[in-house]
Formats: structure tokens, C-alpha cells, sequence
């Protein structure tokens, strides 16, 4: 099991709510093609896209990461779920079907310190 040196910062604390680029767009302060806006929950096309169609659903409410899925409303953690739906009907793959991902850590390839989860289709996708 790796663990982190002394000198080194939680990975979830490397970024503070000000900074978060996530939190940027939930407040306006960056661009991005959205999706899906409601109260809680805000998606938006991923700007390195992996696939066709690839879209980020995010809480509003900052988390860093699923370490932290506790600090959001239960409510709110269902909305994740049930607007990848949402997403996947308005870009049409889900009938096709579509990939729901979350990364959790930098092992699992997060690369923005905000939760959120990734729903891929529009072409055949498999495991990494």
C-alpha cells in the first residue's frame, strides 16, 4: 500500500474552493457548453473529451472527491445518478448505452479535485 511522505499535501486538499476550476463554472466565472442546470446539479461537455460524447455531471456544492460524497445531501447524491440519465437522453446514447465513471485519487486518473462523475458514449467503449 503507498503512502504519502510527510511533506506531502492530501491529494484532496490540493485545491481550495476558490481555486477549483469546477467551482468556476458553477458560479459563471469560466466558460462551458452546459448541458444540464438545475439547482443542485450542473453538467457541462468536457473540454478533453475521451469519446463522441462526454459530459461531466458535478454537485454545485464543493467535494473533493468521493471522501467527501458525505458532505453532500443524499438528495443531491441521487440527483448525480438520475441526471447522467437525464444527460445520456439529451445526447442520445441512452439507448445505445453510455459509460458512468467516477475517479477517485490520482491512481484513478482524477485530475479535478470536485466530484464529479464522467458519462461517455456516441461509439462502442470498454474497461480501461
Amino acid at each position: 500500500m503507498r503512502r504519502f511522505g510527510a511533506c506531502e499535501k492530501r491529494w484532496e486538499e490540493l485545491v481550495s474552493e476558490e481555486d477549483c476550476m469546477f467551482c468556476k463554472i458553477v458560479r459563471g466565472e469560466m466558460e462551458s457548453e452546459v448541458v444540464h442546470d438545475e439547482e443542485e446539479v450542473l453538467a457541462f461537455e468536457d473540454i478533453s473529451g475521451k469519446a463522441p460524447v462526454h459530459v461531466l455531471v458535478v454537485p454545485k456544492e464543493h467535494a473533493s472527491s468521493l471522501t467527501e460524497v458525505g458532505k453532500l445531501s443524499n438528495a443531491v447524491t441521487k440527483r448525480l445518478f438520475e441526471v447522467a440519465q437525464t444527460v445520456a437522453e439529451k445526447m442520445d446514447i441512452a439507448e445505445s448505452g453510455y459509460v458512468f465513471r467516477i475517479n477517485n485519487g490520482p491512481d484513478a486518473g482524477q485530475e479535478v479535485f470536485h466530484l464529479h462523475a464522467h458519462v461517455m458514449g456516441g461509439e462502442r467503449l470498454g474497461m480501461p
